[in-house]
């Protein structure tokens, strides 16, 4: 089976999502998987044993000053260019709060990277949900671009089981917010991130009105699924739906392993794992630059 992963992280050192012994002690306690250190050479090979097409994301990027940001960018289209055959592009988080720089970073990034680039939205770890009109200029860029936003919604790992959250407010990442973005950009394409709990009947309500909204399911294994998910992915958002792991906090052996566990037909595994994403990122039609 081919896979497609719309959303992981990255497994080296220098890329790591979580960057301290308490971020990492809140993988093992939210995840329980421990944080082992790949070079990008080994990253690369496990995503080829896989058989897998990766978009990556630095997240933590988003709290580091734009030039030091930029550094890691240029790291991460570095490594792509190395592995164009399985790092497929990359998710950029920013944080509007810095204005017309963060603008500028996500306009150089598009234009320098040696494949796909998109937005992702983090509104929890921000603060600032995707519906405010702080986001307008960044929106402005993708669509210029013909480029998709991810958003993220529901509950979020980081923060999770710590007094207060560790800060994070919940409800920046509530579909509500979704959808007040694809009401006001109908142009735009929005991939909303994560299973949606505790609202996922909110986002399924948000995919069936908004046919600018898909969907993509990191960070969970299938088995978790809530049952009216499930049933949507057999039948409605079957064409919307689209796999996402969140390697390496999780690996694709087990989460393939679930989604084959809940009986979904080989049709829908085929649709979810690889083929909804191909046609959604164009990615059978764009041809991978040649290794240098």
């Amino acid at each position: 089976m081919q896979l497609f992963d719309c959303h992981s992280h990255w497994a080296t050192q220098k890329g790591y999502i979580f960057r301290t012994e308490r971020e990492m002690a809140q993988q093992a306690k939210v995840w329980g998987t421990t944080a082992e250190y790949l070079t990008e050479d080994e990253m690369a090979a496990y995503f080829r044993k896989n058989n897998a097409r990766v978009i990556l994301d630095l997240a933590w990027t988003k709290f580091l000053p734009i030039p030091e940001m930029r550094q890691y960018h240029h790291y991460a289209f570095d490594v792509q260019r190395r592995h164009p055959d399985v790092i497929f592009g990359h998710w950029i988080i920013l944080d509007p709060r810095k204005g017309k720089e963060a603008v500028k970073e996500l306009e150089w990034a598009i234009s320098a990277a040696p494949g796909f680039v998109g937005l992702a939205i983090s509104g929890q770890g921000v603060g600032v949900p995707a519906a405010d009109p702080m986001w307008d200029p960044f929106y402005k860029v993708t669509i210029d671009a013909g480029l998709p936003v991810m958003i993220m919604t529901g509950l979020t790992g980081i923060g999770q089981g710590l007094p207060g959250g560790n800060g994070l407010v919940l409800d920046d990442g509530h579909p509500r917010h979704i959808d007040r973005v694809a009401a006001r950009f109908p142009e735009m394409r929005i991939l909303a991130a994560r299973p949606a709990y505790p609202w996922q009947d909110e986002m399924i309500a948000v995919l069936l009105h908004k046919a600018n909204v898909s969907y993509e399911l990191h960070g969970w294994s299938p088995k978790h699924f809530a049952p009216s998910l499930k049933q949507e992915i057999r039948g409605r958002l079957q064409d919307r739906v689209m796999f996402g792991c969140d390697f390496p906090v999780l690996k694709y052996e087990k989460v393939v392993k679930r989604y084959r566990e809940e009986g979904y037909s080989e049709e829908v595994l085929e649709k979810v794992l690889w083929r909804n994403a191909e046609a959604y990122f164009g990615a059978g039609r764009i041809k991978a630059p040649a290794s240098p």
